[in-house]
């Protein structure tokens, strides 16, 4: 196997720092936190945390994927609390069926745009050239005036 790490580093792996199973069936009798505790506590501990830690968790196993795509509301406040889009257009995807995590993915870009702004990142800008290398996306009025306000502020 081609190895991708500077030859002055080592490898854990080759040191044998890391048990590898040299096939699936070993590691299946290693205990599995995910069938040891009850559900309840699995998801009130991924209740807890942040968005990062989430996505990875649902990339650990079958089960913890299943379980935080099955309980839409672990995504609820992370979309309330990161989102900074306007309230009609959160109503909207609600009233629209939209799942919280489809809301986050959907406004997450539109949200980081938007907080850049309001913490003056393009303040200095003095034409819409200087724009051209940014990403930019399609905003609400509400939020441009949002923006415009807090620019009128500093």
């Amino acid at each position: 196997m081609e190895r991708f790490c500077k030859k002055n580093k080592r490898d854990p792996i080759d040191e044998g720092n890391i048990n590898v199973p040299t096939n699936l069936n070993e590691s299946d009798n290693s205990p599995n936190f995910a069938l040891l505790l009850p559900q309840e506590l699995i998801l009130k501990i991924f209740s807890e945390l942040d968005i990062q830690s989430l996505t990875n968790a649902a990339m650990t196993c079958k089960k913890w994927n299943d379980l935080i795509e099955d309980y839409d509301f672990l995504w609820r406040d992370h979309c309330l609390t990161t989102l900074a889009v306007c309230e009609r257009e959160l109503q909207r995807d609600v009233a629209n069926g939209f799942s919280w995590k489809t809301i986050l993915v959907k406004n997450y870009k539109k949200s980081n745009l938007k907080q850049a702004w309001l913490n003056g990142h393009y303040s200095n800008i003095r034409s819409a050239d200087e724009l051209l290398d940014k990403s930019m996306c399609e905003m609400n009025a509400d939020a441009w005036g949002e923006i415009l306000e807090a620019e009128l502020q500093r």
